[in-house]
């Protein structure tokens, strides 16, 4: 078998997806996105097609090693993303290939289904009661939401108590038949992620993301000893050569590399069993589409340290298509008692809409994040 073609298209509302043909008629699906960079990713996916075409799609390892180190230049965030969709891609092949899911290549399943949440409130957290309880009508008991809008690197008193006053109602309105995770989402510096750990304590967050930016990440070590809060990050690190000085330094509790972003599959399950040597949980990052979801939960299944799965079912950033309307199979990814069970379809087990995925490519929008600022004019973190 010969991979023959890389075909790629962008969809609303912020995705892209790849396909692989081969000359046996097996085809494979990824999704390779960095969002916001769509188009870089996507100019950087043809570009690896010149190591690809001709080559046996399932030498999955070895044409991730030519794709990572074949090229002098390596890492960050457009070139691993265009790595992680093509590697979902070819275990898409391999699993059809043979006719089991991907996690059986992996050894094998050694969980049933895998614990789910989602996004409530915004990118500036409102109306976080209600949506909850539209979450909860979907079947989820897990949420998560954003921490704060723009924050000074000293903000003020009542800046943090407007930021407490929404898990407070959390807490008071569901008590504990809800849990919640808060993403700083890197807004946050060293001098006030102290003090907002401090005051949410008694709130009991199930754990705190992005306390302080990746780049900052010298600052968890001492952030997890000033609190019992658990700390997670991981979603802007894009290696596992980049989260073991993460493992090294310590503080992380939990883990959230991105299977879009991170590699794929391949890199991800290596960066799953470093976690485990660490004693730390794996939570993977996935606001995105469906064959990044899919992907996720083939790790998940095969990975003893993870713990929740995020999803972008009716999150915000969802505009102009949801989660699973690309796909004939939406059963598969349905969630029940905040989990959802291991899908036995043959490779990653998504059916991809491909009619509906083409006519979407032919207008889809140029999504980008919001450029935020401070009150004295200065750029803020988004």
């Amino acid at each position: 078998m010969k991979i023959t073609q890389l075909t790629t298209y962008r969809v609303a509302p912020r995705w892209m997806f790849l396909k692989i043909e081969t000359d046996e008629g097996i085809t494979g699906w990824g999704e390779p996105v960095l969002e916001g960079h769509v188009r870089t990713v996507e100019a950087a996916v043809h570009e690896l097609s010149d190591y690809l075409v001709g080559q046996d799609p399932c030498r999955i390892n070895d044409l991730w090693q030519v794709m990572y180190r074949g090229r002098f230049y390596r890492g960050g965030g457009v070139q691993m993303s265009a790595i992680a969709g093509v590697d979902q891609a070819l275990w898409d092949i391999l699993g059809k290939s043979m006719g089991k899911p991907v996690y059986e290549l992996l050894g094998g399943r050694l969980r049933d289904r895998m614990k789910t949440y989602c996004w409530v409130g915004g990118d500036r957290p409102a109306e976080i009661v209600e949506g909850i309880h539209k979450a909860r009508a979907m079947g989820f008991d897990t949420v998560k939401m954003n921490g704060t809008e723009e924050f000074a690197m000293v903000d003020t008193h009542a800046a943090v108590d407007r930021a407490l006053e929404k898990f407070a109602l959390i807490r008071s309105t569901f008590g504990n038949t809800i849990d919640f995770g808060i993403d700083f989402h890197g807004r946050v510096s060293m001098p006030m992620a102290k003090v907002l750990l401090r005051e949410l304590e008694p709130l009991r967050p199930l754990f705190v993301e992005e306390p302080v930016l990746a780049e900052q990440c010298e600052y968890y070590k001492p952030l997890a000893e000033a609190t019992s809060i658990p700390l997670a990050a991981g979603e802007r690190m894009f290696s596992r050569f980049e989260f073991k000085r993460v493992f090294e330094a310590g503080g992380i509790a939990i883990l959230q590399p991105d299977v879009s972003h991170a590699g794929g599959i391949t890199e991800c399950v290596r960066i799953a069993a470093m976690a485990e040597a660490y004693d730390v949980a794996l939570a993977p990052h996935c606001p995105l589409g469906p064959i990044a979801l899919a992907a996720c939960l083939q790790v998940d299944m095969v990975s003893q340290n993870a713990v929740f799965q995020e999803q972008s079912m009716g999150i915000h950033y969802n505009q102009g298509a949801d989660l699973l309307d690309y796909v004939l199979n939406p059963e598969d990814f349905r969630v029940q008692d905040g989990f959802v069970a291991a899908n036995t379809r043959p490779g990653l087990g998504v059916l991809v809409n491909e009619e509906r995925v083409q006519a979407a490519s032919r207008n889809a929008p140029d999504w980008r994040n919001p450029v935020w600022r401070h009150r004295d004019g200065s750029v803020a973190e988004w």
